[in-house]
């Protein structure tokens, strides 16, 4: 029976890791890549079966892998909690590296939100909302998440959006959630949220500018739609 080699028992052009030095990240496959994030193998496996493993289980789609938590990560045979935190930290870098750097000059279109806010969003597999923060000539103050739920809802806390944005000398908002599923039509809920927080902003002389539903690379935008 054939014995299953280390990687460094393979030949040295065949080893990721000096492939990677010699021919750059391009030249290796998706395998590869991971089992340099792997680094070791077991008993059984050596990493690059392991690697291969890994991409099977998603059907071999990597948008499907970065969107996996540890929890199943750790049901693959050969990848412990250690090895699927260090999969998981690779992916969250690459989703922030993909995050423009956010700046303070006016924002004027739900387009500018949208690029901002997808690469946060698009791979989450639970919903978030978040509030955007903006001054009477609408400057971006910044932005801070204000619930996370499961995978069809979050509940929003319309009294805590509106305390926050006072808190923040804020005078108009927009309101962005995500859709795990990536169909970015708002639902009823959805629809409800917006008309309740519209009024409830304009009784404390706040304007909510927006609300922006996020769906893979999409977007649903109630103020581009006419129905703010």
């Amino acid at each position: 029976m054939e014995r299953n080699l280390k990687i460094r028992e393979w030949a040295l052009e065949e080893r990721p890791r000096e492939r990677f030095m010699e021919k750059g990240p391009a030249s290796l496959t998706n395998a590869e890549l991971l089992a340099i994030l792997l680094r070791t193998g077991t008993g059984k496996k050596n990493v690059m079966e392991i690697a291969r493993t890994l991409l099977s289980e998603h059907d071999n789609r990597l948008q499907e892998l970065v969107r996996s938590p540890v929890e199943k990560l750790t049901r693959i045979k050969g990848i412990g909690t250690a090895k699927a935190v260090t999969l998981c930290a690779a992916f969250e870098l690459g989703r922030r590296a993909q995050i423009p750097a956010e700046s303070r000059d006016a924002i004027t279109s739900a387009d500018q939100v949208a690029r901002m806010m997808i690469p946060m969003l698009r791979d989450l597999t639970y919903e978030t909302c978040w509030v955007l923060f903006f001054d009477g000539g609408r400057k971006y103050l910044g932005k801070e998440q204000i619930s996370s739920g499961g995978l069809n809802a979050t509940i929003v806390d319309v009294r805590m959006v509106l305390k926050k944005a006072l808190d923040k000398l804020s005078c108009e908002l927009i309101l962005v959630h995500n859709h795990p599923s990536g169909n970015n039509k708002p639902g009823r809920q959805d629809r409800i949220l917006t008309r309740t927080l519209k009024e409830a902003a304009r009784m404390v002389d706040l304007h909510l500018i927006d609300h922006i539903v996020i769906g893979g690379n999409g977007y649903f935008s109630f103020a581009e739609e006419g129905i703010l």
